[in-house]
């Protein structure tokens, strides 16, 4: 659980896992490109490979490999664990 707030704590992680969530299965050079377009980040593709290696060992990031290419998919598992961890439970008044 520490490695999965650890790479929440920084804004271009989260940057990252907002691209993804909303559309999945992005390569190194999409995610390259969309950062730098939409959210003004010229990050090298080395530090971004360096912050999906991040959410990769968090398990925030699934990848699967077809060919030469890498596709990196959103995985919200570890955040529902977070989320049971602490259940609300209804206070009673």
């Amino acid at each position: 659980m520490v490695d999965v707030f650890r790479a929440l704590d920084d804004e271009t992680r989260r940057t990252i896992l907002d691209e993804l969530s909303s559309r999945d299965g992005q390569t190194l050079f999409e995610i390259c490109s969309i950062l730098a377009m939409r959210h003004n980040l010229s990050l090298t593709r080395q530090a971004i490979s360096q912050h999906l290696g991040v959410l990769e060992s968090a398990r925030l990031v699934a990848t699967e490999r077809r060919g030469r290419s890498k596709f990196h998919y959103f995985n919200p598992a570890p955040l529902a664990e977070i989320a049971d961890r602490w259940p609300i439970q209804k206070r009673i008044q």
